[in-house]
């Protein structure tokens, strides 16, 4: 039979019967003869192990009167460990292979003539704490004495000559191997926020898309209760070592990973089972409408122990929680921390919100901390985005604090104001607040950046501010619409004179100059007949149309100017008849956009109020172009439509320093003061009671703009 030598690998001897001849590889012919004048004509012991995958050829080791010949073959640089038949041997005859063929790199004999040690691009080993387990076998770790103020202060390191069972890609429709998710999970539990030890291998170029590689550090890590993290994912059949080629660079256990393989495939554990893998379902609760239905059953859950799965920013997470079996996107209450730098697929999306100053240095102390660390949650309510918010804490026992108070005391987030303002934060917290302000720590350290303040507001006369009766003639919002004063001459004249401008003209369109902010006449239909009107261009479409503003009604329309569009007369342009209509808001009033239930429901409740009817308004005056207002159905004694809007939950008011502007910024503050404190004891009625934008719990910041 023929027999193949266990355990080496040696350059292959030429044919010259071929044609043409193959020639020999380095070293053959030495190898060749070291092995016939030792092997040949002898009479030797042999042990087999098993045979290649053609079945013909048998794999054993020939013992020799002075040793195992293989072992000297490496000794004496003929020949490589060969990886493939390495593993059909014992594990206690593989070391003595690894310590000849360590020796002959050393000496650089016979194969290993032009061998170079691995060149590393850093330490050969250092210490450091892990931050995040990306992968079933590798990890990012911050290395002692540095400062984690930069994702590149991180050292991205796997596992020597290891492979994890890879995640799948949902883009891509690619599926997760078996095991992936209990591996990575394994991986977290034993290291995530421990201090381990790394040795470094080798390095390789790993490709990360089209013509991108990166340069990857492997190596061994332990920590103070296991020697090698790598083993004990292989022990429990989590992973399996990784197929080397015979000249590549692999880990210096790699004998004992191969071991460590060989008992988990007998024992037919984890990815060696012969059992079919079933894939655990965990529910997304991070689509909104789930995140809505299921708010209920965590905030009466009370304490619940999750996972930190994913840092967003400093106080917005994804969370796991396993009693649930559901991931959720959590956001902390009563806090806000600054936005960190944009993510590479958000600016390349160009979705990417400018950083803030200790917006960084936020989300890395949250990465540091609580990253893939268990802590436990309070839920409290659900925005309307379907983000969770509640309390957070981290630690056990004595170490177990509220991570809000950690943040603030800081100086690394500020405390919600609103919640200041309504006495709804925690004293301990704006306790927390005061001291970071008085040491001038993180957000503090710096001079804060005000509020862009609204534009100059006009402010009406005396004259100007008594009650005017008025029509609403469009309705853009809940709290944005287009209205006429009752008995102004301006309407009755320009009513006139386009009836008699259409008379004149009839239907027919005309060659007009269409430029935006230009007033020309358009035609439109109001149910009776096709007549002109005014109106303004707004913007020229990519179609060939027009958007168009009527400024007498306060619609909007897009128009082809070829069949809709002629020259208006000069004597009909807004410098001798003002636009009638004008545009107005709900004063403090703040709905949610008309794409939303709860501003299509305010929508309709103020065009049932309002639609039609000879309204009493109160003009405050007027910002960014619209003139502020407060309704009313009947007398100015009743209660507004601005109030009726709040206490049902479809519109609420504005930020205190918002209300505080407009109350010094426009006349008649006296009925602004009463119009504030009448809607602030609307909406806390409503937020009791739970109405409308309220039905879920307290709205945060981030759905308020």
């Amino acid at each position: 039979f023929t027999l193949i030598l266990a355990g080496v690998s040696c350059p292959r001897v030429g044919n010259p019967r071929l044609n043409p001849p193959t020639p020999s590889e380095p070293f053959a012919e030495a190898a060749r003869d070291f092995v016939e004048l030792r092997l040949l004509q002898r009479e030797l012991e042999v042990t087999l192990h098993g045979c290649d995958k053609s079945g013909v050829c048998l794999v054993g080791t020939v013992h020799h009167p002075r040793g195992n010949i293989s072992a000297e073959i490496l000794k004496n640089g003929l020949g490589r460990i060969s990886d493939w038949t390495v593993r059909m041997m014992s594990p206690g005859e593989v070391p003595p292979l690894r310590i000849a063929e360590n020796a002959a790199k050393r000496a650089t004999l016979g194969v290993f003539e032009s061998y170079k040690p691995p060149v590393l691009t850093g330490a050969s080993e250092f210490m450091g704490t892990v931050i995040e387990v990306t992968s079933g076998d590798t990890l990012m770790i911050l290395p002692n004495g540095e400062t984690y103020d930069a994702e590149s202060k991180l050292k991205k390191i796997s596992l020597a000559s290891l492979r994890a069972p890879r995640a799948g890609n949902e883009r891509t429709g690619k599926p997760d191997e078996p095991f992936s998710a209990e591996c990575k999970e394994r991986l977290r539990a034993m290291t995530i926020g421990k201090s381990v030890k790394v040795n470094v291998n080798y390095e390789r170029e790993i490709p990360m898309g089209p013509n991108q590689t990166e340069k990857r550090q492997f190596g061994t890590i332990s920590t103070k209760q296991k020697a090698d993290i790598g083993e004990v994912l292989i022990s429990e059949g989590l992973a399996t070592t990784q197929r080397h080629r015979d000249d590549d660079e692999k880990s210096a256990r790699y004998d004992e990973l191969v071991a460590a393989e060989s008992v988990a495939t007998a024992a037919k554990k984890g990815v060696h089972s012969t059992s079919e893998y079933k894939k655990k379902t965990v529910n997304d609760l991070t689509d909104p409408k789930k995140a809505k239905t299921y708010a209920g059953t965590l905030q009466r859950a009370g304490n619940t122990k999750a996972i930190v799965d994913y840092v967003f920013n400093g106080s917005r997470f994804k969370l796991f929680i396993p009693s649930e079996n559901c991931y959720v996107a959590f956001a902390l209450s009563n806090v806000r921390c600054p936005q960190p730098s944009p993510s590479a697929g958000a600016a390349s999306r160009g979705k990417a919100k400018p950083a803030e100053p200790f917006g960084d240095a936020s989300k890395c102390h949250s990465r540091l901390n609580v990253l893939q660390r268990q802590v436990e949650i309070v839920c409290t309510g659900v925005t309307q985005g379907g983000v969770m918010t509640g309390d957070l804490y981290v630690g056990q026992g004595a170490q177990r604090r509220d991570y809000c108070i950690e943040l603030v005391a800081s100086g690394l987030a500020t405390v919600d104001q609103r919640k200041i303002d309504y006495g709804e934060a925690p004293k301990v917290l704006i306790d927390s607040q005061t001291a970071a302000q008085e040491n001038k720590l993180g957000i503090w350290s710096i001079a804060q950046v005000k509020k862009d303040e609204p534009a100059a507001a006009k402010v009406f006369d005396k004259a100007d501010s008594k009650i005017a009766e008025i029509q609403i003639s469009e309705i853009r919002s809940g709290n944005h619409f287009f209205f006429r004063v009752n008995g102004d001459e301006s309407a009755k004249v320009i009513d006139d004179s386009m009836k008699i401008f259409t008379d004149t003209n009839g239907t027919n369109a005309a060659p007009c100059e269409v430029k935006v902010g230009k007033v020309v006449a358009a035609l439109f239909d109001d149910g009776a007949s096709n007549s002109w009107y005014r109106a303004k261009v707004l913007e020229k479409t990519d179609k060939g149309k027009v958007r168009l503003l009527f400024i007498d009604h306060g619609n909007e329309a897009v128009v082809s100017p070829a069949s809709h569009l002629r020259p208006l007369d000069m004597s009909l342009g807004t410098d001798q008849i003002p636009a009638v209509a004008k545009e107005g808001k709900l004063v403090f009033s703040k709905v949610r956009p008309i794409e939303e239930d709860d501003g299509i429901d305010a929508a309709r409740m103020f065009q049932g109020m309002a639609w039609g009817k000879d309204l009493k308004a109160r003009l405050h005056g007027e910002a960014e172009g619209q003139v502020l207002v407060t309704l009313y159905e009947a007398d100015t004694d009743s209660p507004s439509i601005n109030e009726k809007l709040v206490s049902e939950g479809l519109a609420r008011i504005g930020k205190r320093y918002e209300v505080y502007d407009i109350v010094n910024r426009m006349g008649n503050s006296d009925s602004l003061g009463k119009l504030a404190k009448d809607l602030e004891a609307a909406q806390n009625s409503a937020r009791k009671s739970r109405k409308g934008m309220w039905v879920y719990g307290e709205i945060p910041e981030e759905d308020e703009d």
